[in-house]
């Protein structure tokens, strides 16, 4: 069922990625960044409410759809619940499933044009362009200032070399680049350089900002 959803979502361009069972996927679904989950309720390891629910509780706020055999009306409420934002039962179609995907997709942009964003004592304001690490303003580029911001939004997830380049830069095929990397170098001299507790740290599969205690 998992592969066939991967191959027929791909029709639609999503690009899909599985996790074998629960426990992979809480630990992918806490790592990673993406734009909305599918959760079956029966998983082996860890079932999907308690994935969802561990999700939540950790303010990983992606949307999930749950897609499962379990009808009930008390099954239904359940999943929401536990923080599922939308319930599809199978057998399902296709077509009602990339709709609800969609739809999910689509609420993203405006839950999370956030004009604020603080990260231990770092302080990012999008209206004033202005960025503050203690009481220490921190001039950077308009890319910089991008950089920061999509790091933030997403504070304490791995956010993939791959994903900023086609968020921040919008390039989506450029071998050999390196330009992430360097404006990284950039941020870290002007951000975390004399300070004691580093912000910007690298990760198995990317970058994470994240506060210290």
């Amino acid at each position: 069922m998992a592969d066939y959803i991967r191959r027929s979502l791909s029709v639609y361009e999503y690009e899909v990625t599985v996790a074998a069972d629960g426990q992979v996927g809480l630990l992918m679904a806490a790592d990673e960044v993406f734009d909305v989950l599918i959760i079956d309720r029966m998983l082996p390891g860890i079932d999907g409410l308690t994935l969802l629910r561990t999700l939540r509780m950790a303010k990983i706020n992606c949307p999930a759809l749950f897609l499962t055999a379990l009808d009930s009306i008390n099954d239904r409420v359940m999943g929401l619940r536990a923080g599922g934002d939308d319930y599809l039962v199978k057998p399902f179609v296709l077509v009602e499933l990339e709709a609800c995907l969609g739809a999910l997709v689509r609420r993203q942009p405006g839950n999370r044009q956030k004009m604020h964003f603080k990260v231990g004592d770092l302080e990012l304001d999008r209206l004033t362009r202005e960025v503050k690490r203690g009481d220490r303003i921190v001039d950077l580029t308009p890319k910089e200032f991008q950089l920061l911001a999509f790091l933030m939004l997403y504070e304490g997830q791995a956010v993939t070399r791959k994903l900023l380049l086609e968020k921040v830069w919008n390039y989506h095929f450029v071998p050999g680049t390196k330009i992430v990397e360097s404006h990284i170098s950039r941020l870290r001299d002007k951000i975390d350089s004399g300070n004691v507790h580093a912000l910007i740290h690298t990760c198995q599969r990317g970058y994470r900002i994240e506060g210290h205690a």
